[in-house]
């Protein structure tokens, strides 16, 4: 009686062992799933944008900047200059260039209050544009940087 006993209880223990074990595996796969999401999206995710100001030049052209937060480094950014041209009613594409280096700038001075120091145009043909963004409050504005648009393409001032 007591041979069937123990091997009953020795049954029961090894069926809570291999519970156990299945989930403490579960949960060491759900982590290391949920770690290796998250690093191998960054490099795959769309970044997040914002639009951080905007100008139209007439009936002729749109131009907005927009800043693109790293997927590498979230306190990074970059900073994009679109330009639209009219086109059947509607705003089309006509160039982008970057604003500084990729991921030159800091995501939360670009996008906090303040983040624009100038941003100029002129509804001529060509049209110049000057750019200053914050680099930081405590470090002030960047240089600006002198652009011209020029039948809907930018080209460096």
């Amino acid at each position: 009686m007591s041979l069937v006993r123990n091997q009953h209880r020795n049954r029961n223990r090894n069926r809570t062992r291999r519970a156990a074990t299945a989930a403490v595996t579960l949960l060491m796969a759900a982590a290391l799933g949920a770690a290796g999401t998250g690093a191998s999206n960054a490099g795959t995710a769309a970044p997040q944008t914002r639009q951080i100001a905007s100008s139209v030049l007439g009936s002729d052209y749109k131009v907005t900047l927009t800043a693109l937060r790293s997927t590498q480094d979230e306190y990074a950014a970059s900073v994009r200059l679109q330009v639209y041209k009219q086109s059947g009613g509607a705003w089309k594409e006509s160039d982008r260039v970057t604003v500084g280096d990729v991921d030159g700038w800091f995501w939360y001075p670009l996008t906090g209050s303040g983040a624009v120091c100038e941003f100029s145009t002129a509804s001529t043909e060509p049209a110049p544009l000057d750019v200053s963004l914050l680099i930081t409050p405590s470090i002030g504005c960047s240089e600006p940087t002198h652009y011209v648009v020029k039948e809907g393409r930018v080209f460096a001032g």
